[in-house]
């Protein structure tokens, strides 16, 4: 029941400000994503996690997707499984554009998503983007995470492929 309420209140909320049409509108050729990731950034985190987990449903290629952070939840906001039997964690960082996602997230998701939440891969998505740190961080990892920041966000919601399709 909780859920539903927020899920109403969130559509309610986005189509009276207008945002919801700026979160489902395809963009076409070199388009401005300013206003895709202006509509994310309004929402409050858990309706950010929502809004991840209700983008990653619309690709034929998942099966669930299921939010389930909260507190105390393990570098852990959105459960994807795919169609061919993959998981998929997914870390919901819904920042300002000058508060960059820094190494910690990454070191936090990178400990959990295999020997805890038992996925195949891990996907740190943001409004905003990742400090020089953290991609280093990253790319020393044996297997490194998919980093998603504002502009590929914008470019998936409008279309583009998701995190586990490239």
């Amino acid at each position: 029941m909780t859920a539903l309420a927020l899920a109403s209140t969130t559509v309610y909320f986005l189509a009276s400000t207008g945002h919801l049409r700026a979160l489902a509108r395809p963009v076409a050729g070199r388009a401005d994503f300013t206003h895709s990731i202006a509509a994310y950034q309004h929402l409050t985190g858990p309706q950010f996690e929502h809004a991840i987990a209700d983008l990653a449903r619309r690709d034929p290629a998942v099966r669930t997707a299921t939010v389930a952070g909260g507190s105390n939840d393990r570098a852990l906001d959105v459960l994807v499984q795919l169609t061919d039997g993959r998981r998929i964690a997914i870390q919901c960082k819904r920042h300002a554009p000058n508060n960059r996602v820094g190494a910690p997230v990454i070191y936090a998701v990178n400990g959990t998503y295999r020997a805890y939440h038992r996925c195949d891969q891990a996907v740190i998505v943001t409004t905003s983007s990742f400090t020089p740190d953290a991609q280093r961080a990253n790319a020393d990892l044996d297997h490194p995470l998919r980093l998603m920041d504002g502009r590929s966000l914008a470019r998936w919601a409008s279309g583009g492929r998701p995190p586990w399709g490239a």
